[in-house]
């Protein structure tokens, strides 16, 4: 994510903070390429019949994103840490209107791709954000690490910067939580 200037995101995220209309708008200017890169990957892991565009991914993301609970970031990486999270809660409240209107609309697989929770299985957007749920409430961190990591799409210096921690970390919590969310969803198979 090393596009936009971190100082100058980070001022113009202290300022729309405020209510600075001006500021919000040159912030969507400064950071719309990188978001849309986030939708992008995250788009990638959806069902086919999502069909979104990351551009409107990330309209209904940043039109989220400009609430004022959700502009209350330290810096940049932690803006891009929230967006990261506001997309997947697009995707997933979209995803449930979608099947809601279908009659008996199952839930749709989602292939997992080789840095993914488990690369030989298929699990639906849904459950997936029902475990990521659960393993949020034992520990945030490894939470934020798999939807930095899934949904994000990010490598593993990049959740490490977003985090604020090291790689060594990100990369235990990874494989922790991994291990978890196969075990978790493998249950809900039974």
């Amino acid at each position: 994510m090393p596009d936009a200037n971190p100082n100058e995101v980070t001022g113009l995220l202290k300022s729309a903070r405020t209510g600075d209309q001006s500021a919000k708008e040159q912030l969507f200017n400064q950071v719309y390429d990188e978001l849309r890169n986030l939708a992008a990957r995250q788009l990638r892991r959806t069902p086919q019949q999502m069909s979104w565009q990351p551009t409107m991914l990330v309209n209904e993301a940043y039109i989220r994103l400009l609430d004022p609970g959700n502009l209350d970031v330290e810096d940049r990486s932690h803006f891009f840490g929230i967006a990261v999270t506001v997309m997947r809660r697009v995707l997933v409240d979209h995803y449930r209107r979608q099947t809601a209107e279908k009659r008996g609309g199952g839930r749709v697989p989602v292939p997992l791709q080789d840095d993914a929770v488990t690369p030989e299985q298929d699990l639906d957007v849904m459950s997936l954000d029902e475990a990521l749920d659960r393993l949020s409430q034992m520990d945030e961190r490894r939470s934020r690490v798999v939807e930095l990591r899934f949904f994000g799409g990010l490598n593993m210096d990049e959740v490490a910067d977003v985090l604020g921690v090291s790689k060594r970390t990100v990369e235990s919590d990874w494989y922790f939580a991994r291990a978890w969310l196969k075990a978790e969803l493998e249950k809900g198979d039974d």
